[in-house]
């Protein structure tokens, strides 16, 4: 029993430091500013060595963005989690992470160049760097559009529950990358004009794109810590966290079919 036991405990051990192995944090650098990503390899890739790179949400790196990235792995997928504020710059309350992201979202120029050094961290794991999405949550879902309205190199871009707007004073160029948002219907931190707007870019820019909603979701639908008090415009919601990743999967096998 002693010898079974022991035995258990070891290839238990074995098996979370295989888990871990597969992250690795990787430093780089935006001029003087230090970024610290995460990357996470497959132990088997699919055939055309396809990555991901996931933009979080508004605090940075949390466990929802590792959580994905895992997945994704385990899905075949090349994957790095972006550092888009960079080392000493992340934000430690709510009221800290709004001025932060809103500094991005106003200059979004930097917010593209932040998401661009990811994608070549991406690369530079090992990714096909012709066969690339971009995902992102709530402020990362909004960087995720900034790739596409970039014309990153990446065959298509997936925005969670994420701000859709623009400066109106922009100019609309043609979007190659595939589009596809997945919107809480009762999210009422993107406004109707906003939505409207959106679609109208969409339609102007002459991008191949998606919009799903999801019905009794609001603004961080697939965050498990964000409770489950829709009245507060965030809340958890189980039924449109799977189903948005169930599009999010089946968007990917049209991308890298």
């Amino acid at each position: 029993m002693k010898t079974n036991y022991f035995f258990a405990v070891i290839v238990s051990s074995l098996s979370i430091m295989t888990a871990q192995s597969q992250f690795k944090t990787v430093p780089y650098t935006d001029g003087n500013q230090k970024l610290e990503g995460l990357a996470a390899n497959p132990k088997k890739a699919n055939p055309k060595k396809a990555g991901v790179l996931i933009l979080p949400a508004w605090m940075g790196i949390d466990a929802h963005s590792k959580e994905s990235a895992q997945e994704l792995s385990k899905l075949g997928y090349y994957v790095f989690v972006a550092d888009i504020y960079g080392v000493g710059n992340r934000p430690v309350n709510t009221q800290e992470a709004g001025q932060k992201a809103g500094y991005f979202k106003n200059n979004y120029k930097e917010y593209q160049k932040r998401i661009q050094l990811a994608l070549d961290q991406l690369i530079k794991s090992g990714a096909n760097p012709n066969e690339i999405a971009v995902i992102g949550y709530c402020f990362g879902g909004s960087g995720a559009l900034e790739a596409a309205r970039g014309n990153f190199n990446v065959k298509g871009v997936v925005s969670f529950h994420g701000g859709l707007g623009r400066d109106a004073a922009r100019s609309i160029e043609p979007i190659k990358p595939k589009v596809l948002v997945l919107h809480g219907a009762d999210d009422f931190y993107v406004p109707e004009t906003e939505i409207k707007a959106f679609q109208e870019e969409m339609r102007t820019s002459k991008a191949d794109w998606q919009m799903v909603y999801y019905a009794d979701a609001v603004h961080a639908f697939t965050h498990k810590d964000a409770g489950n008090d829709k009245s507060k415009g965030v809340a958890y919601n189980e039924k449109a966290d799977k189903r948005s990743w169930r599009a999010m999967k089946d968007f990917f096998n049209e991308l890298f079919k």
